[in-house]
């Protein structure tokens, strides 16, 4: 087990936490990482690109004039590529980029950016972070408390309040425990976790 101290929203020292090492002290592998976080942005890329080939313009089922006698080159179609209106030759199309991640790389990838956050000392538990209302100045004062420049904020469960507070401070996010992930962690300069989430995470993942 590893001892880990934490901290109340004013960066006082509170109560001492038992990290588990399964989640916490993994050795970090920088390969897996990047499979990941290929994984996680091939996931979220649109691949919405897409030009019509000749199945999907309309049109052009006539032959244009006659196949001979008229001086002219052969054609088929109104629509071929080669006449303006016509179809796009080799074009982009729509797919999709995400491709499988094996679920227990996935689960050891995430192991490996806490314990990433962890070593690096980048990584701080708060007690609670809920919020009594919906205050952007009240977050900016809790993030500057904490010494925070760009941080993750994880919770254990939803806090509305602390969400809306948080969305127009540049360079923060907040998310709950479910929906944390290795890009996430890993473009941050710093990983909060409150108690519930730390908790929530080594359950899940140990």
């Amino acid at each position: 087990m590893i001892n880990a101290k934490v901290y109340s929203k004013d960066n006082q020292e509170v109560e001492d936490i038992q990290l588990v090492e399964e989640v916490f002290s993994v050795g970090v592998k920088p390969e897996i990482l990047h499979q990941a976080v290929r994984a996680h942005l091939a996931a979220i890329r649109s691949g919405t690109a897409q030009v019509k080939n000749r199945a999907a313009i309309t049109g052009g089922g006539r032959k244009p004039w006659r196949q001979k006698g008229t001086g002219r080159a052969r054609a088929g179609s109104g629509r071929s590529p080669l006449w303006r209106g016509g179809a796009i030759t080799h074009g982009p199309q729509a797919r999709d980029y995400s491709f499988k991640l094996n679920k227990k790389v996935r689960k050891l990838a995430l192991k490996m950016a806490l314990t990433s956050r962890l070593v690096e000392d980048k990584l701080k538990i708060v007690d609670d972070l809920e919020m009594s209302e919906i205050k952007t100045k009240n977050f900016v004062q809790i993030k500057n408390d904490l010494n925070l420049k760009k941080p993750l904020i994880v919770t254990g469960k939803r806090y509305n309040n602390l969400e809306l507070s948080a969305r127009n401070v540049q360079d923060a996010q907040v998310v709950t425990q479910d929906s944390i992930n290795v890009y996430d962690i890993l473009r941050h300069k710093e990983l909060v976790l409150d108690k519930q989430a730390v908790n929530a995470l080594q359950e899940r993942l140990s």
